[in-house]
């Protein structure tokens, strides 16, 4: 299910990646590559960092068919997608809370203090993001507007405190994704914002 749950967070954020480049009116390559390093930027920086090589996309294909199959939708289906914003957000919501927990598993594996496993969570869950809308000119979303690299933090957070519990791990894995979908729906909903002014 762990899997599955990824392979769908990658489809959404690679479809999301390919809507912008289009919106952006790249040609058929650009909207590849912006698929591709949304989908798996995060996770490749993170990689990088921690040295783990080669990166994980490399040793799995099940990505890049993933991503394959996410720029093939966004091309051919770009305005019925537009239609379907909700479960979009469902699919990217399930996919920032799967990514960050995958970033904190690989910082535990490896004996990081817990600061640094819930900044590697948020990396993995949201630099994909991030090199999409440098790779497009925009300031990046979590810069300027939506609450979402701080709603890893918040799950890395429940993560540590459920963790020292002893909790069994589908229960840990379990409640802080739900944590992370619960607050991304409400900020969503209720127009949550970080102040712009001090």
């Amino acid at each position: 299910m762990f899997n599955l749950l990824d392979l769908i967070g990658t489809l959404a954020f690679a479809i999301s990646g390919a809507l912008m480049a289009m919106d952006k009116k790249m040609d058929l390559f650009g909207v590849f590559i912006i698929a591709f390093v949304t989908a798996v930027g995060g996770g490749t920086l993170r990689d990088i960092m921690i040295g783990t090589t080669p990166v994980g996309w490399m040793l799995n294909l099940d990505y890049i068919f993933i991503i394959t199959i996410g720029f093939i939708l966004s091309l051919l289906f770009k305005k019925r997608i537009e239609k379907f914003k909700i479960p979009l957000f469902i699919f990217d919501t399930i996919g920032l809370g799967v990514f960050t927990l995958i970033g904190l598993e690989k910082g535990i594996n490896i004996g990081l203090h817990p600061i640094i496993c819930i900044a590697l969570g948020t990396m993995t869950a949201c630099f994909g993001g991030v090199i999409r809308d440098i790779l497009c000119a925009e300031i990046p979303v979590i810069f300027r507007k939506e609450i979402y690299a701080t709603i890893c933090i918040l799950g890395g957070i429940v993560f540590f405190i459920l963790k020292s519990f002893n909790l069994n791990s589908d229960v840990l894995y379990l409640t802080t994704s739900l944590v992370i979908i619960s607050v991304r729906v409400m900020a969503v909903k209720f127009k949550w914002y970080l102040p712009t002014k001090l």
